[in-house]
């Protein structure tokens, strides 16, 4: 039993497997929408494609049997592409024809794309047009395993399948008596998803994953954040990276919900209005660049005191528990879509007044954390319960303690419970040292609160160790830095002083056109003076052993891996 199983917030279904979770969701949502998306967004006349559960279900079932009748049962599969209907197709159908899915980063380097390729030892393919010649480079290397070549795209070219072609195959197999798919008994426990780590300092690692890892984790975090067939999700993070996968993709297939693809960045706002989205799964940055659009075209239009007064009138009347922010904030929802109920979010902290500017709009905002390792998330914030600065409570069939505390209780997150992983492939040294016990060791500090609540405090690797013996978390005060209104992103690093002592430096990323907003037209070096200036207003919250002694600033960004997260040791390395 995990330590909050009696603070489920909803009760959920329990799914064993994929081709459970399936047949479950294609028959009784069969005439719900699954998926909505245009057939070519740069169209002058848009065109919407829907895709109703019960098709969908055909549709697995059919590429399914294509794919056995190639002969790649118990095979490896890589899918690589952006977000889109024959991806999902692709994931649900290999996995329930017992074979493993790689799901690999679009935006990866092109030699980087061709290594995970190879090192997945995938004897299938299925990718978008775009990246054809890379994985002709891949096939063409003596000792390949990869036969097969599967495009989402219909071309033509010698060698190479299409999806429709697969889909087409399947059917007919179907129509004459195949039953190939249907005669596939599902091994939960086995390797069905494998997944590489983003590697911000070392080589990715290939993660193995079960369907009941995935399951597990689906189950359980539909007993903290509920998700209805009514809903309709926003696909925009990329749908390869394992939080969006678990979370869009597959519970919100598991809700009967429906997914309509985002057509990119700039389009976000317009896709919430078109689809309606009440649902939508995000990274901090680009909530709190939403957000300061909405208060900009507040003050511009001059109503910043009056939505200041609507909001404290809006609060008075919560408390009394009446809602009056759908018809208060009308207006301003209309640019959200005027649906959108709920927004998960993860991978990084929030400012606190952005959490806040939402919520009196209406809009919950959830947190999360995890880790691919863990199929990925580990905590969670619930709609009843949420603390500042905390990321939520543990998942109801999972347990969480902190490995060594310090005096202060500070210590090594570490997890245990059916969502962690197998292992890595293939690299029994690496699973040694993060698993022990069935205890998986996230490398993530924090400490826990007397009511269960998780608080980080910064990556194990991360941490600064000074001369005199003090450990400082650099994320602790690049959080603080960030709260700054102009400055984008920093990072916190240490440089030796002298040989006693360490001093601590902060590189500083601002954003110029806010700071000009703000303050107005200066140099780069009173830009300097300004920032420093507020920099000492933290040092005087900061213990002496945090306090940052010098600064760099810089309109560039930090450099970062495809899923956002910093690559601190190259910044590093150009640093120190």
């Amino acid at each position: 039993m995990g330590d909050n199983e009696n603070r489920k917030v909803y009760k959920a279904r329990q799914v064993k497997n994929y081709r459970e979770m399936v047949e479950y969701s294609c028959k009784n949502y069969a005439q719900n929408i699954a998926y909505k998306y245009k057939k070519d967004y740069t169209a002058k006349n848009i065109e919407y494609i829907e895709k109703k559960y019960e098709q969908v279900g055909k549709d697995i079932k059919a590429f399914g049997t294509g794919l056995l009748n190639l002969d790649l049962m118990g095979e490896r599969i890589v899918v690589v592409g952006k977000n889109r209907y024959e991806w999902c197709i692709s994931y649900l159908a290999t996995t329930c024809s017992n074979m493993v899915i790689v799901p690999i980063d679009k935006a990866l380097p092109d030699i980087e794309m061709q290594r995970l390729i190879e090192r997945s030892e995938a004897k299938a393919i299925i990718f978008d047009e775009k990246y054809l010649e890379t994985i002709k480079k891949v096939q063409e290397k003596e000792n390949s395993n990869l036969k097969t070549l599967i495009c989402m795209d219909n071309i033509q070219e010698k060698g190479i399948k299409t999806f429709n072609e697969i889909l087409e195959e399947g059917r007919n197999q179907i129509k004459n008596g195949d039953q190939k798919y249907d005669n596939i008994e599902i091994d939960e426990n086995k390797m069905s998803i494998m997944l590489f780590t983003s590697g911000t300092t070392n080589e990715p690692k290939a993660v193995m994953l079960s369907q009941a890892n995935i399951c597990a984790n689906i189950s359980n975090i539909a007993c903290w954040v509920k998700l209805y067939p009514t809903d309709v999700l926003l696909s925009f993070l990329p749908i390869h990276h394992t939080f969006e996968c678990t979370i869009t993709f597959l519970y919100g297939f598991y809700s009967g919900s429906q997914v309509a693809f985002c057509d990119g960045l700039k389009h976000i706002q317009q896709n919430l209005k078109e689809y309606k989205v009440s649902v939508f799964v995000a990274v901090p940055l680009v909530l709190e660049t939403m957000y300061k659009k909405i208060q900009k075209a507040i003050e511009e239009q001059g109503k910043t005191g009056l939505i200041n007064k609507m909001t404290k009138i809006s609060n008075t009347l919560l408390k009394a528990k009446i809602d009056i922010r759908k018809i208060v904030f009308k207006q301003i929802l209309d640019n959200f879509g005027g649906n959108l109920r709920v927004v998960l979010y993860g991978a990084a902290p929030m400012n606190k007044a952005t959490i806040i500017g939402y919520n009196n709009l209406g809009i919950s905002l959830v947190q999360g954390y995890g880790l691919t390792e863990t199929s990925p998330v580990v905590t969670a914030e619930t709609d009843k319960e949420k603390r500042p600065g905390s990321i939520g409570l543990a998942l109801a069939n999972l347990n969480l303690k902190i490995a060594n505390p310090d005096n202060e209780g500070v210590g090594e997150i570490t997890v245990k419970g059916p969502s962690v992983m197998l292992g890595y492939y293939k690299n029994p040294e690496e699973t040694k040292k993060v698993l022990k016990d069935g205890w998986f060791s996230t490398g993530d500090y924090g400490y826990k609160d007397k009511d269960g609540f998780v608080y980080i405090t910064g990556r194990k690797k991360d941490i600064i160790v000074l001369k005199n013996g003090k450990n400082v978390y650099p994320q602790e005060i690049e959080f603080l830095i960030n709260k700054i209104p102009y400055i984008a992103e920093s990072l916190v690093y240490s440089r030796d002083k002298d040989t006693t002592d360490t001093m601590l430096c902060a590189k500083i990323v601002y954003d110029k056109d806010t700071i000009k907003q703000m303050i107005g037209e200066k140099t780069e070096e009173e830009y300097k003076e300004i920032i420093w200036q507020e920099i000492k207003k933290i040092n005087q919250e900061l213990p002496i052993f945090k306090k940052i002694k010098n600064i760099t600033i810089t309109t560039e960004p930090l450099k970062k891996t495809t899923t956002q997260k910093v690559k601190r040791y190259e910044e590093l390395k150009n640093l120190t």
